[in-house]
């Protein structure tokens, strides 16, 4: 009889000590926990929603294509705004390969470029590098690229180094070749000057 009382008592005692222990244990934790700095818990992108909503945009847009003659030409932008009512399709950190068909590949790099519907063609602007398979580097200020057709054609003054030497001339057209079927020159017009480098 005395140890069932004694076994009652314990867990009488046990009933109340047990969820106290628990709940100062709760306390514990969070005195103890870090706090929580709510502005701080939710990462979030600063964009400006009304800048985007005013002059909408693409990210790394990426234009395929076959021209006339059969040179395959690809244009890609670190990002472009599309034509608004009579304003043309403007690019930045413009890229360009043109394979022709006779094996031949010539990449241009531009800061800026517009593309026209209306001439079918891109103008590229904002420090124009050229680099052709050939062995040709060459930099001017505008180039047009024509999109339906092979054709590429500066605008401004060029400077280059190839095979031959560096040059100067006040432009710079790549084409087909009108006499070769098939082929494409690279042609030099204007005030020419040539430094030729022997066995370059």
């Amino acid at each position: 009889m005395a140890r069932a009382d004694t076994h009652t008592r314990v867990v009488g005692w046990l009933k109340v000590a047990l969820p106290l222990a628990a709940l100062a244990i709760l306390s514990t934790l969070f005195l103890v926990a870090r706090r929580i700095d709510p502005e701080a818990a939710l990462p979030y992108a600063e964009v400006d929603v009304q800048g985007l909503a005013r002059e909408p945009r693409m990210t790394a847009p990426t234009y395929a294509g076959t021209t006339e003659d059969g040179s395959a030409l690809t244009l890609s932008a670190a990002e472009a705004r599309p034509a608004a009512e009579g304003a043309p399709v403007a690019a930045a950190g413009l890229r360009l390969a043109l394979d022709t068909p006779d094996g031949a590949r010539t990449e241009v790099l531009a800061g800026r470029a517009v593309m026209s519907d209306a001439t079918r063609e891109v103008i590229l602007s904002g420090g124009v590098t050229v680099s052709t398979s050939s062995g040709y580097r060459l930099e001017t200020a505008e180039l047009a690229a024509k999109l339906d057709r092979t054709g590429l054609e500066s605008r401004s003054p060029v400077t280059a180094t190839g095979p031959v030497g560096d040059i100067r001339a006040d432009r710079m057209v790549l084409s087909q070749d009108a006499r070769t079927p098939g082929a494409y020159v690279l042609v030099f017009n204007g005030a020419v000057r040539l430094v030729y480098q022997p066995g370059g």
